[in-house]
């Protein structure tokens, strides 16, 4: 007898328990049944959060294993270890073998006491590409003295030393390239790099350092003084020594090449205890060479990143059985959160014997003591610098876990430097002017502090002083960090200061406010006005406002957007002028005149925003007049716009004209106007398409061309009732509607939202009627629905982000320069530079023409369309595409721009570009490297790179 459907659902209900089973015997499992409702029932809340964590889990799984393939690409071989541990081995031999020499005073050169391997090599920790092994060689005692730390007498006999194993290495044919460079560009801290004859895949570094406890450490407080102000001058001097100014770099720089020892022990205790320790250091350190923040001055190194993941380990926040993937992530998620330049950090094992973090905080920005409690190890380090890390964390896990999101790649494969990174870039040339501004800012003390280094000891008050200056106007304020000099022949006398490359700096914008033209003070009678005239000078006036308040205000040049986007130029050099003596003309802003690539041809210079911002109002106001229109036979359903122009990316947007009717002549049967003899013809005037769409009706037709002619007749009826209710002239056509408003030629076609079907169906031979795809339909659907679609939506795209139209702009520009456009249509660079804005990762959405049009750069060549389509995320309605794309791949077009409304087809490149002209662009857009240097290194005002720029 068949169970009854209750029987059914209580058996499937039921739930099935495995008998246990003797050693010996097999257990059978009985497949579990389940009735039709139950088998197609939708998923619980708790069934759908678990396929979510699936999917997580799986997006999380996928960059595990792509991040042990990169580990593998970035460790060291089995052959360049040997090759590592043989050259350092002749090393060790040769400088143990130096022999004694007298000189002339107190100073001789004997064997060093020991030579040891030091940093990331013995720490298992050194990664490809950039092989350094670190290698301290200590110097003998009796060549020191305990006072030697006084007025730079160690860092002087140091360098002695080294010069001295400098020049005894020379004659040794087992090595191969020697040159002199200085420890994160610390001049008094050089160093000796030395590579194999046979090679040049790896540096060997050579550090002089005194014996171990040679020097009190509290000989280095950060509030103690090691340099005097009469030796340092050379002027004597009434101060006592208790009243000298602290040298708190100076004490950091010195008491640095006592600790390296203690902290390659430190760091082999705590990665002994954490078995992937050394595969979280190197994904950091790629992480942070990717963003530029691990080389030069104040560089947040592998050191550094080594002493953060056992700052982490050692105070219990992550776990010693962690993966390398989740040490990567514990470390970003604690820099994301955690402000060193507010609250300090350290690994100290007893403060209470060492200076507390609050002396640290008053001689240095950013604090992170080592284990000795004595050394801050972010000594060098700027807040700005500080800020950029953090921030660059942040936005790393932003899109850590997001799985429309190739992680990977933005994580650790994808370079950031800063003028892709920041939306704008300048540089201070001639660095020797800095020497006047330490004068007129009395930095005195800084100078002694940082030996004479004036670049170093004005850069944070330039930094204070611009993000003063600048205020909310910036999200961050960043700088380049100085390279560590290199002297190729240890015969060369040092490089100068000046020598240095110049100084960049990059702003990340606060879009709602960089572009502000007044700069609003507080109130006359404030305190604090008399602050904000002495940072503004002259440029601050009292002004009075709607609200009646009378304030100190400065009022910055700017009609045009143009001009008003340059206003953080205007800052910039204003203040740089006024408070450090640095003209304008050493201030280098970097593509300030990228603007006059789409240069429109007006009194006031504009880029064409005001322009096409009057197209919109006038389209704005017809489709208002067109929606209120009365005496139609059927009512509009919607007005959309299909042109470049209203989602503000036509390269030169139509400008209103003013006809001059004397010119012309009417021609009698069409009325048109004719050029009289002599004079002119009129100007091309670009017809502005708009799409209305009107009601369906079972009035419509069904054959194709009685609908062509209801709509050739609706062009008539709308004409007239333009000019009878609002004046306008008006030309109907079959095909549109040209209606002359407030200067300029709106076209307007009427749609029927059946007529595409229609265009596919026909009937048979048989009378059978076929449904059938064509070119006719597919293109009236791409001129009536896809496009003006596109159009509204980038059109809201341009109000989210205000530089959206100006990047499109100037990418056409760069598409036409180089005959691309018939290829890659209007719609497609639209598409293009959109993804940019919506999926911006590893970057924030551009901010600057300039930074857009360089990441576009980027984009053409290096993204993978062989292997991956590119999603244009609109509306933020797109799921994962990857792969229905990869199943059909070899049938789809050779670059694939998937949107919400088109996930299979990619219509905007069906037609173009081909194959070859899709590798001709890679080609060409390879000028993306060129041009990033050629700006960097050439722009300036006035000069003629202007004029070479319009040739990308």
């Amino acid at each position: 007898m068949a169970p009854s459907e209750e029987e059914e659902e209580e058996d499937s209900e039921a739930p099935v328990k495995a008998k246990r089973s003797k050693p010996d015997e097999e257990v059978v499992y009985q497949p579990v049944k389940l009735s039709r409702s139950d088998l197609y029932r939708p998923p619980t809340a708790e069934e759908l959060s678990q396929l979510k964590e699936t999917e997580s889990l799986f997006h999380c799984s996928l960059l595990k294993m792509q991040m042990e393939e990169l580990l593998r690409e970035v460790a060291l071989s089995e052959h360049r270890r040997q090759q590592i541990d043989s050259f350092t081995q002749t090393v060790t031999e040769l400088l143990q073998a130096v022999s004694y020499k007298l000189t002339k005073g107190k100073f001789h050169m004997a064997p060093p006491a020991s030579v040891d391997l030091i940093g990331s090599y013995p720490l298992g920790t050194c990664t490809k590409p950039r092989i350094v092994v670190d290698l301290a060689v200590t110097i003998p005692a009796d060549v020191l003295h305990p006072k030697d730390i006084l007025n730079q007498r160690y860092p002087r006999k140091r360098a002695l030393y080294l010069a001295g194993l400098a020049q005894y290495l020379a004659s040794s044919s087992d090595i191969g390239a020697m040159r002199y460079s200085c420890l994160h560009g610390n001049r008094l801290r050089p160093v000796l790099l030395l590579t194999p004859p046979d090679s040049s895949s790896f540096t060997v570094r050579v550090h002089a350092c005194p014996p171990p406890g040679f020097f009190k450490p509290s000989r280095f407080h950060p509030q103690r003084n090691n340099i005097r102000t009469e030796w340092y001058t050379g002027l004597q001097t009434s101060q006592s020594d208790s009243s000298e100014p602290p040298t708190p770099h100076y004490n950091s720089s010195v008491l640095g090449d006592l600790l390296p020892r203690a902290h390659l022990q430190f760091l082999s205790a705590v990665s002994s205890q954490c078995s992937a320790f050394a595969k979280g250091v190197a994904l950091l350190k790629v992480w942070l060479r990717q963003r530029e923040l691990d080389q030069g001055t104040g560089c947040f190194n592998g050191f550094l990143a080594s002493m953060l993941l056992a700052y982490l380990l050692t105070t219990h926040r992550i776990s010693n059985t962690m993966t390398a993937y989740q040490l990567l992530r514990n470390s970003l998620n604690f820099l994301a959160s955690a402000d060193l330049t507010v609250n300090g950090i350290s690994l100290a094992k007893d403060p209470d014997s060492t200076p507390p973090l609050a002396e640290f905080h008053s001689a240095f920005q950013v604090v992170f003591v080592d284990p000795s409690g004595h050394l801050n190890m972010c000594a060098d380090m700027t807040a700005c610098t500080y800020k950029q890390l953090q921030h660059e964390a942040s936005v790393s896990m932003q899109f850590w876990d997001n799985p429309s999101v190739d992680g990977f790649h933005s994580l650790l494969m994808t370079p950031k430097p800063m003028i892709r990174t920041s939306d704008h870039v300048f540089q201070l040339c001639e660095l020797v002017k800095l020497q006047s501004s330490c004068k007129k800012l009395n930095l005195l003390s800084e100078l002694m502090d940082h030996s004479g280094n004036y670049v170093h000891a004005a850069l944070p008050f330039i930094l204070s002083l611009l993000q003063q200056g600048l205020g909310q106007r910036v999200h961050l304020l960043t700088h380049s960090l100085s390279p560590d000099p290199e002297v190729g022949k240890i015969s060369i006398q040092a490089p100068k200061h000046k020598a240095q490359p110049p100084l960049a700096f990059g702003l990340l914008l606060r879009q709602e406010l960089a572009a502000s033209v007044l700069e609003r003070g507080p109130p006359a009678d404030s305190p604090k006005a008399a602050e904000f005239r002495q940072l503004w000078g002259s440029r601050s006036e009292l002004r009075r406002f709607q609200d009646s308040a009378i304030t100190e205000a400065v009022l910055w040049d700017g009609e045009s957007m143009c001009q008003k986007r340059l206003v953080p130029k205007q800052i910039v050099t204003h203040l740089l002028r006024l408070h450090a003596d640095i003209p304008e003309s050493c201030v280098r802003y970097v593509g300030a005149m990228v603007d006059d690539v789409i240069k429109t041809g007006s009194e006031v210079p504009s880029t064409g925003e005001e322009v096409s911002l009057l197209v919109v109002q006038a389209y704005d106001d017809l489709s208002r007049k067109l929606w209120k229109l009365e005496g139609l036979p059927l009512s509009i359903t919607a007005v959309q716009g299909a042109h470049p122009a209203l989602r503000y990316t036509q390269v030169f947007p139509p400008q209103p004209l003013k006809m001059d009717y004397s010119f012309f002549d009417k021609e009698k049967t069409s009325r048109s106007l004719v050029p009289k003899e002599g004079k002119p013809c009129p100007t091309y005037i670009t017809p502005i398409t708009m799409i209305c769409h009107m009601e369906g009706s079972g009035k419509w037709p069904h054959d194709r061309l009685a609908i062509r002619h209801i709509r050739a007749a609706f062009h008539i009826n709308l004409g007239e009732l333009l000019k009878k209710q609002h004046n306008y002239t008006c030309r109907p056509c079959p095909t549109h509607l040209d209606v002359w408003k407030d200067g300029l030629a709106f076209r307007i076609q009427v749609a029927y939202h059946r007529e595409p079907q229609v265009l596919r169906e026909s009937v048979n031979a048989e009378g059978l009627l076929v449904v059938r795809d064509n070119e006719e339909a597919q293109a009236l659907e791409m001129a009536t629905i896809h496009k003006p679609l596109l159009t509204s939506t980038l059109h809201g795209l341009q109000q989210e982000h205000p530089c959206f139209g100006s990047v499109c702009r100037l990418v056409k520009r760069w598409l036409g320069a180089q005959l691309f456009s018939a290829d890659i249509t209007e719609d497609t660079a639209d598409l293009l530079v959109a993804s940019l804005f919506l999926q911006p990762a590893p970057f924030t959405s551009p901010g600057s023409p300039q930074v857009g049009f360089l990441r576009f750069l980027h984009l053409l060549s290096s993204f993978d369309w062989r292997n991956n389509p590119l999603i244009v995320n609109l509306n933020n309605q797109l799921t994962e595409i990857k792969n229905d794309f990869m199943a059909s791949r070899e049938s789809l077009p050779v670059m694939f721009i998937a949107t919400p409304k088109d996930k299979k087809l990619s219509m905007w490149t069906k037609r173009a570009p081909s194959v070859q002209l899709h590798v001709l662009g890679r080609e060409q857009s390879q000028s993306f490297p060129t041009l990033e240097p050629f700006l960097t290194a050439h722009w300036s005002p006035g000069s003629h790179c202007k004029e070479d720029m319009k040739l990308y």
